[in-house]
């Protein structure tokens, strides 16, 4: 996996209100299996999900029906995964990053390909204990882990060097997102709180958009290039209402938002077009360009090589001119 060097640090993003569709229910998740719902990816066959949670690393492959397809999973044990994420090559990524009492001494990210295995990468913060329950992937494949902050100031860290398994690999704080407080209802804290903690992350398929989200809304940045760089910059603000204990965001291929909760019962929500909500203006017409400029026909008379134009020698043109004003001076002097 490449992964970036450097720190670069993003400045707290504001947060503009969008107008997009409001989100529609696709289904309802009544499986058992998945009442946890806390991480979710989609592709053009389906949704992929994780639990909160767990003691085992499974992946859940699960159709646009709510229906649960099939299982993928390792022999690994995690301590608290909150997020999912997959990289180009196909590999889900799963967060294990949860630490609600702050008393962890590594964190890990589980990267699991399509057939069942497993690897297990443990990391470490520089500044001490974080609960975090949302994963980023950049177009380059290096995950970013974004903190679950009550007061709104989310952190994000990234791996300070190649990952190693099992590792631990240090990690470097390269930026930090702000949210805003906002009266979208929903969550299972009502009011600030709820609305500022980040909860799940996602990324589009081709890496051009990122979201983040809170228990009652996304927010989506375009990403060109720089991952951190685009935090930097003001988001747009999708709603998600009403959700019981939304933690769960994904993009489909065409760009379509996908929401889930924690419950048994609760619905998948979608929110067509949302990802062109922050799609870059078209680049702007050239300028036309200007008119060539008509020809001037040149005056003969100004061309010194014309034949029909005597070419006198500048001796000739002296004596002439003093020969004038010595007789305007003689005139004159006859009045």
């Amino acid at each position: 996996m490449l992964l970036l060097s450097g720190l670069v640090s993003a400045t707290p993003a504001a947060a503009a209100t969008a107008e997009p569709a409001a989100p529609v229910a696709r289904c309802t998740m009544t499986d058992p299996r998945l009442a946890e719902l806390s991480g979710l990816v989609a592709d053009a066959d389906g949704w992929y999900a994780v639990n909160d949670g767990g003691t085992s690393v499974t992946v859940y492959a699960v159709g646009r029906d709510c229906v649960v397809q099939r299982e993928i999973g390792a022999d690994l044990d995690p301590y608290d995964v909150e997020d999912l994420a997959r990289a180009p090559d196909g590999t889900f990524w799963l967060s294990d990053t949860g630490d609600n009492d702050r008393d962890r001494e590594t964190i890990a990210l589980i990267a699991l390909t399509p057939d069942g295995d497993g690897t297990l990468y443990r990391l470490t913060y520089p500044d001490g204990a974080h609960d975090a329950e949302a994963l980023l992937l950049d177009r380059a494949g290096t995950p970013y882990v974004v903190t679950k902050s009550t007061s709104g100031n989310a952190k994000v860290y990234r791996p300070a060097a190649e990952l190693t398994s099992p590792g631990p690999t240090p990690l470097e704080l390269v930026g930090s997102v702000r949210i805003s407080p906002t009266t979208t209802s929903g969550g299972p804290v009502p009011g600030f709180v709820g609305s500022v903690t980040v909860t799940g992350g996602a990324t589009s398929q081709d890496g051009s958009v990122v979201a983040l989200r809170t228990y009652t809304d996304a927010y989506l940045w375009h990403v060109d290039g720089d991952l951190v760089a685009a935090l930097s910059t003001e988001a747009t603000r999708v709603p998600l209402p009403d959700e019981a204990q939304g933690e769960a965001i994904a993009f489909e291929p065409d760009g379509t938002l996908v929401s889930a909760s924690e419950g048994t019962g609760e619905p998948v929500r979608v929110v067509p077009g949302a990802a062109d909500l922050v799609a870059p203006p078209p680049p702007s017409s050239p300028p036309a360009p200007s008119p060539e400029p008509e020809p001037v026909a040149e005056d003969p008379a100004d061309d010194p090589t014309d034949p029909g134009l005597p070419v006198l020698p500048a001796a000739v043109v002296a004596v002439a001119l003093v020969g004038g004003v010595f007789l305007l001076l003689r005139r004159g002097s006859r009045r």
